[in-house]
């Protein structure tokens, strides 16, 4: 046996790093809609969300994105069902609509939020399915590394589901103490960030953009 030697277990590919930017790229070429899209669409994939409000806590991304939708403030992703299993239907046997899905859920979760107007919100994605499924959580990972999304990287919770009868316990996340609305995350009783230091940290996060 030989001696150990971290850098035979080390794998890098420049193929692979071209193929994330080449998939970043298509993805900035989509078409921007409202949220949630006019269409109910099938598909898996990566998605981001974009504010142009002209008010309100946010409005900087007005300048950012009013022209060509340039910074998002979250990027998410919606995977096949069965996909951390590795349980994958085959596209002939099943119709996959969590990506519409997802954006759906968003544009409620912004709609009960307090502070904000969901006509100020915009959404693009690319659509992921078969062997570039497996690229999903890449392409997410370094979309959110890429352009640090304040709902991502700084304001957590926007993403956060119902966690059902019993586990209400739990503090409310960041994101819905700033935004308060979402019936579920008012039955949260853990203790919360404090509300006024978190807009603070927001205003003082935009201000950097």
């Amino acid at each position: 046996m030989r001696p150990f030697d971290r850098n035979e277990h080390i794998y890098s590919s420049s193929d692979f790093e071209e193929i994330v930017k080449d998939t970043i790229r298509f993805f900035n070429g989509t078409p921007v809609y409202k949220i949630p899209p006019p269409v109910r669409f099938h598909g898996t994939g990566v998605y981001a969300i974009y504010s142009i409000g002209k008010t309100g806590i946010y409005k900087k991304f007005h300048e950012i994105n009013r022209t060509s939708f340039d910074v998002p403030i979250y990027v998410g992703k919606a995977v096949p069902r069965g996909w951390r299993q590795a349980r994958i239907p085959s596209a002939s046997n099943n119709l996959s609509y969590e990506l519409y899905g997802r954006l759906a859920e968003h544009a409620k979760s912004i709609f009960c939020g307090d502070g904000l107007n969901l006509d100020d919100f915009y959404c693009r994605f690319i659509i992921l399915e078969n062997r570039e499924s497996t690229l999903i959580g890449t392409v997410e990972a370094s979309m959110i590394k890429k352009y640090r999304p304040i709902w991502n990287s700084f304001i957590d919770g926007f993403g956060n589901h119902d966690p059902g009868s019993g586990r209400y316990e739990q503090a409310k996340s960041d994101w819905d103490v700033c935004h308060p609305g979402r019936v579920w995350a008012e039955k949260c009783l853990g203790k919360h960030g404090d509300r006024e230091q978190l807009l603070n940290s927001i205003e003082q996060f935009m201000n950097s953009l």
